[in-house]
């Protein structure tokens, strides 16, 4: 339980944050345009890749005492990047436009290629997903598929949230000010991750 926590933490940690993928889902939520499509693709494939994550590179790197050193520090010195990115943003701040009418429609099709592009042709969603939910994965050992379905958990909440929540947020989520606060938080958490993977024994 305590790993599937862990997992649900990473990856919010990762996946709260200003990107294509999300303000594309905000953009939809906002514009009321086929957000439950849009949301459920979304996590079906984070699912995926997660799942590709923990179970292929987890089983490579319980196999080889070397790789999980190598995972180790080059997951913390990602994750470091990723932190002061998001501290770059929430100092200097990030304008973030989001319509709230499309001139035409999204047809449904149209809604499924954006979404699959902005998702599958994203190389920071395989680093995320398969490179670093797999190589934390690992690190719990036999209940690193706790700590995926916790990952997972996170990443569908997440979206569905995001979808739905957004027409209710849209004055919030048009101050810049509001973005600064989210980036902090995924700094912080960010910081604190590196440094566990750091330390780690």
């Amino acid at each position: 339980m305590l790993s599937a926590l862990a997992g649900m933490a990473f990856g919010l940690s990762l996946i709260v944050a200003v990107g294509a993928q999300n303000i594309f889902v905000l953009r939809q939520g906002l514009r009321r345009e086929h957000v439950g499509l849009v949301a459920g693709i979304c996590a079906a494939s984070d699912f995926v890749l997660i799942s590709a994550g923990v179970g292929g590179l987890g089983a490579l790197i319980q196999s080889a005492p070397l790789v999980v050193e190598i995972a180790r520090w080059a997951g913390a010195a990602v994750v470091l990047v990723y932190g002061g990115m998001a501290a770059h943003r929430a100092v200097n701040g990030q304008r973030v436009v989001m319509g709230r009418h499309s001139v035409t429609d999204r047809t449904v099709g149209a809604a499924v290629a954006t979404t699959l592009a902005l998702t599958w042709l994203n190389p920071h969603v395989y680093l995320d997903t398969v490179v670093l939910v797999g190589g934390l994965a690992a690190t719990h050992g036999d209940d690193r598929w706790w700590f995926g379905l916790g990952a997972c958990v996170a990443s569908a909440a997440w979206f569905v949230a995001l979808a739905y929540g957004a027409r209710y947020l849209a004055p919030l989520l048009e101050k810049p000010g509001a973005w600064r606060v989210l980036d902090t938080v995924v700094a912080a958490t960010m910081l604190v991750v590196a440094v566990s993977l750091i330390f780690a024994t």
